[in-house]
């Protein structure tokens, strides 16, 4: 009798590690799913193509995060305006998850359309927000927005609770941008985005980027983005191509131990005459 209770016992553990080993199975096949589904947005919500204007150059690098079930909301995004303008954003959406690549996408068209509309970064932005407020979203997002004049060089840019950009010009100046920016996007309505303009000259680069190029476990901020000063920097002064730089950049991604998404975004100038700082004050 105890043989062949203990047989039964035996034969029910097999039976219940078997059927919790198919649910697992089930639940990883779903997550895996909606990885590979977030992904493939994220890449459908991405410009295939880049503008052109002659005397500048502009290159982009994208890794999306593939660290277990985490899936972000980084975008970057270039497009010619009605003005003939350049406008030019690159932003993050809280969290790692499906619904964030869907918002990602709703921030990125938004600005698309409203860019029709207004194409001042700072009234840009702000309709943005009321747009995302008015969704009633739980998510936010982080920006910055630029409007570049291929005929001056000059770049108007907006911020958006996102980190700053790194600028640098062939005669060895580098730096982080130092404009005033105002909130995220999608948190409060009535909110007011400065905007702060610059000028490329010949040989200077402007780098947008997202936190997972420059923030991990054991670098704050500030030191990677004083990392990227270095390397645009350098960059400049060598002549460095802007693809180049954009790929030297991501690189240094996959150093900073951050399970996120990490973009790019390099604009560089090889017409205008002039080794000027960049910044501009209106």
């Amino acid at each position: 009798m105890s043989r062949m209770r203990r047989t039964d016992d035996g034969d029910e553990l097999l039976a219940r590690l078997g059927s919790l080993t198919a649910q697992a199975r089930e639940r990883a096949e779903v997550q895996r799913s909606r990885v590979e589904l977030a992904l493939a947005l994220q890449r459908g919500m991405l410009p295939r193509d880049l503008p052109a204007a002659p005397g500048f150059r502009l290159a982009v690098q994208y890794a999306p995060a593939c660290h277990g079930l985490n899936v972000g909301g980084d975008w970057y995004d270039a497009f010619a305006m009605p003005d003939g303008r350049i406008g030019l954003s690159i932003g993050d959406v809280q969290g790692h998850n499906i619904e964030a690549t869907a918002f990602m996408g709703q921030v990125r068209v938004g600005l698309r359309a409203l860019a029709s509309v207004t194409g001042e970064p700072g009234e840009l932005l702000a309709r943005t927000n009321e747009l995302l407020v008015s969704l009633g979203s739980d998510l936010f997002a982080t920006c910055i927005f630029m409007r570049l004049d291929p005929a001056t060089g000059v770049l108007e840019s907006a911020r958006a609770g996102h980190i700053p950009c790194v600028w640098a010009t062939a005669d060895g100046k580098s730096g982080v941008a130092e404009d005033e920016g105002g909130p995220p996007l999608g948190v409060q309505e009535g909110m007011d985005y400065p905007v702060t303009r610059y000028r490329l000259t010949k040989g200077g680069v402007f780098v947008l980027l997202t936190d997972g190029v420059v923030e991990g476990p054991t670098l704050s901020v500030e030191e990677g983005l004083e990392q990227v000063v270095r390397l645009a920097g350098t960059a400049a002064v060598a002549g460095m191509e802007a693809d180049s730089l954009a790929a030297a950049v991501i690189k240094r991604a996959e150093r900073v131990g951050h399970e996120d998404d990490a973009a790019v975004l390099v604009v560089s100038h090889d017409r205008l005459a002039g080794p000027e700082r960049p910044r501009v004050r209106p």
